[in-house]
């Protein structure tokens, strides 16, 4: 592994920690640490930046003569909205005091949004299969 590879990771990985306290410091009302975490969450987003000039010295840029694969965006597309879907039925259930129909609404639309995260590889195979 070379060093700049290794760098980047570092950075990677402390600039997201940092990047995540902070935004808990201004998310979660109980810490009352809304200015702090804004500053906290800025640093974790300059170290963040940091990795950019490290990775255009390691990676130069390439000369890409390839078509955009519309079927890969497509799958990228789907496993986002997927993601967000279940991330909303999670969070419908991880409210303070959920009464049953956020319990509901939670678990049908947190199980939907799997199984679109689930069904993703599928149609991305039934994609470049037709493709061919």
């Amino acid at each position: 592994m070379k060093k700049e590879t290794l760098l980047e990771i570092i950075l990677g990985t402390i600039g997201g920690l940092v990047f995540a306290i902070g935004m808990c410091m201004c998310l979660i009302p109980e810490w009352d640490m809304l200015k702090l975490g804004i500053v906290v969450s800025i640093v974790g987003i300059v170290i963040l930046l940091c990795i950019i000039p490290i990775y255009r010295k390691e990676h130069p840029k390439k000369v890409n003569n390839k078509k955009t694969d519309w079927g890969l965006v497509l799958t990228w597309v789907i496993g986002v909205v997927g993601a967000l879907i279940m991330g909303f039925g999670m969070s419908k259930i991880l409210v303070d005091t959920p009464d049953k129909m956020d319990l509901i609404i939670g678990m049908i639309t947190g199980v939907v949004g799997l199984l679109i995260c689930v069904l993703n590889y599928p149609i991305y195979a039934y994609l470049k299969s037709n493709k061919n």
